[in-house]
């Protein structure tokens, strides 16, 4: 039994691995800003330890790493900018450095080794290649698009009205993956270290076009859910950085192997979009 220190372990990435690390055996030390919050209490229940740390903090980070044997690490602009991303990023690979980890496994993006423009793409490649010069035995794996974001925000709002409203045309692809089958594949990194050590993948579950993803919401939601493929200059208002994300999916195109990795690691279970929607509490959601 490994001690895993999992940093976001209240949001959605770090919450489905600490899960997933609970799962398979091992003792969970998740890391939080807020130990006194509900989701820290519910990660208490599920046998987690908590302590308190910010990435803004490293005294705070070195504490919390004293004494574990490997790390999950996820960071993320939003709430703050891209540069913050990237300081508190390498101060948390620092923190790991100081502390001798045997294994850190960082979820970053897929492509963003790829010099894709994509603002927070390319500041999960900057501490990729932070962690890499480290000398910390480490893997980054690589997400492709949540669907879990298909059921919150802006697209959620959409679907109350019976429209899915993403910023790519019908029949453009899109790789995709559910915040759990990242938790489980973080999970087998850790498990299986010597297999994964200084490797980055790509992952995604499926992949599926904007007109094969509102049937498959009309199916699970029993609502007529129509695609309507909203203009990049509407997203760009909002923000740059998304539409630019937005424009790379559109003419690159976010292409993962998900056949490949299903052959390669089936004990992930690869949850395809259909069953992932079925499994949503769509009455709730959309407060029928």
């Amino acid at each position: 039994m490994l001690t895993i220190a999992v940093t976001g372990a209240t949001g959605a990435q770090g919450g489905a691995t600490a899960h997933a690390l609970r799962a398979a055996g091992h003792h969970v030390r998740a890391l939080t800003r807020h130990p006194d919050s509900a989701a820290a209490d519910a990660l208490r229940a599920l046998g987690a330890e908590i302590r308190r740390a910010d990435f803004d903090d490293r005294t705070s980070l070195d504490a919390a790493l004293t004494g574990a044997d490997a790390l999950f690490a996820v960071t993320t602009p939003f709430g703050t900018d891209t540069a913050t991303e990237v300081r508190q990023g390498r101060t948390l690979v620092d923190a790991a450095t100081a502390a001798r980890l045997a294994h850190v496994v960082l979820t970053s993006a897929a492509h963003a080794d790829r010099d894709t423009g994509i603002p927070h793409y390319d500041s999960k490649y900057a501490i990729e290649q932070h962690l890499r010069a480290s000398g910390v035995p480490w893997t980054v794996i690589a997400p492709a698009a949540f669907m879990d974001n298909y059921a919150d925000g802006w697209t959620l709002a959409g679907l109350r009205e019976g429209v899915f409203g993403w910023p790519m045309p019908a029949d453009r692809p899109l790789a995709l993956i559910p915040a759990a089958d990242i938790g489980a594949f973080a999970a087998l990194a850790f498990s299986r270290r010597t297999e994964f050590a200084d490797r980055r993948i790509d992952i995604a579950s499926d992949t599926r076009t904007a007109a094969e993803i509102a049937a498959a919401l009309t199916t699970a939601t029993g609502h007529p859910v129509t695609h309507h493929e909203v203009a990049l200059d509407i997203v760009r208002t909002h923000s740059a950085d998304l539409a630019a994300m937005f424009t790379y999916f559109t003419t690159t195109g976010l292409d993962v192997d998900a056949p490949a990795l299903r052959r390669a690691y089936p004990e992930i279970g690869w949850t395809t979009f259909t069953d992932w929607a079925s499994a949503q509490n769509w009455p709730v959601l959309l407060g029928d």
